[in-house]
């Protein structure tokens, strides 16, 4: 009861090509595939990017008190 059968799953692909058409399911599937490809080269090129030491915190004034943060606030509008 569990599980189907292989023409439950054949009758289920029949509707999905009728309901899509097989242009569309081929431009879904390269879609897919480029988004899949562009993740997996953001991963690659991040981890070769990550630098040994980060950075230094450049402060703007150095005679400001070490305690004191500077941040800009502004107005929602």
């Amino acid at each position: 009861m569990g599980s189907f059968s292989i023409w439950h799953w054949l009758i289920v692909l029949l509707i999905v090509v009728m309901v899509f058409g097989t242009k569309k399911l081929k431009n879904m599937g390269s879609d897919l595939g480029g988004a899949v490809k562009g993740f997996k080269d953001g991963m690659k090129d991040g981890q070769s990017d990550t630098p040994a030491t980060p950075p230094q915190q450049v402060t703007g004034n150095p005679a400001a008190d070490k305690s004191t943060i500077d941040v800009e606030a502004r107005q929602k509008s």
